[in-house]
């Protein structure tokens, strides 16, 4: 009796430091304008898209994009696989936000957990780059078009940022929306397409 008590309680010890060490921040968001790829998801617009349409607050993968952060191909998804629908270009028929070069724009953030913040960056594809492949580093344009620096503080329930939609794009685009966590080794990642 005593042996299966004490396998049992390192059984339930070894569970508890899986589930432990396998959470995630507390913190998760998406961005809901331009509505984003895992916002249509839930939303139902967008069907078989796999469990991001019941979390799509929950793309969180490694900061310090673009030098580092989820590998090319995976960044929609944030690194993620249960997410790989985020990256699968769907032959250029995600449904795309109309926008026009160098209007002012309202950036949104949607939060269901908030978290500490070092910043938010925002990337936008380069002309002439490739919409039936996934998301790679070098279809983005180098520099972000807009960084918000948040000082390492919480953000309310909903966030919105004043920025410019860049000039001289034309055709579909992607805006990629990076939330950087401030006291953890993670960002969020939301791609949202779009329409010049």
């Amino acid at each position: 009796m005593r042996k299966k008590t004490g396998a049992a309680l390192i059984g339930l010890a070894v569970a508890g430091v899986s589930f432990l060490g396998t959470g995630s921040a507390t913190s998760h968001g998406y961005t809901d304008s331009p509505i984003s790829r895992q916002k249509l998801c839930a939303n139902g617009t967008v069907t078989g898209c796999g469990p991001i349409q019941y979390e799509p607050q929950s793309v969180e993968g490694p900061k310090g994009f673009p030098a580092a952060g989820p590998a090319d191909g995976r960044i929609c998804a944030g690194g993620n696989g249960q997410f790989a629908q985020l990256d699968d270009p769907r032959g250029g028929s995600w449904p795309a936000t109309r926008v026009s070069g160098g209007q002012g724009y309202t950036f949104r953030w949607q939060f269901t957990a908030r978290h500490r913040t070092t910043d938010f960056k925002y990337f936008i594809t380069k002309n002439g780059w490739d919409s039936s492949k996934p998301l790679t580093r070098a279809a983005l344009e180098s520099q972000p078009f807009m960084t918000v620096p948040y000082g390492g503080n919480q953000p309310p329930a909903t966030l919105s940022h004043q920025g410019t939609i860049p000039t001289q794009k034309s055709g579909k685009h992607i805006i990629l929306a990076v939330w950087t966590v401030h006291d953890t080794a993670n960002a969020f990642y939301a791609c949202s397409d779009v329409q010049f």
